[in-house]
């Protein structure tokens, strides 16, 4: 997984959040931490997809397994920008 990465600065809010009062989340622990998730993540990913290699698991059973599943924050919110549509009556010509 050569282009998975973590966003190391919203990560530094994270940890800053959850500190208390009197202790700080410095920029290094934000670094490190992310280093792991995306180190953790990549094995992660690795070994399950040798795993469906080697056992030939078919789309069909994996789409069965995360059937009912809901991916928070998936998806892509709609927009056509203004200067796409032409206007009414008009169409723009390439």
């Amino acid at each position: 997984m050569k282009d998975l990465q973590f966003p190391v600065g919203h990560i530094h809010r994270h940890l800053k959040s959850r500190t208390t009062s009197h202790r700080r989340a410095g920029t290094t622990a934000a670094v490190y931490s992310t280093a792991i998730l995306e180190y953790l993540t990549a094995e992660g990913l690795e070994l399950a997809g040798n795993a469906s290699k080697d056992l030939k698991i078919k789309y069909e059973e994996l789409d069965s397994l995360v059937k009912g599943t809901i991916a928070g924050g998936g998806g892509v919110i709609p927009h056509i920008h203004k200067s796409l549509t032409g206007k009414k009556g008009h169409q723009k010509t390439v």
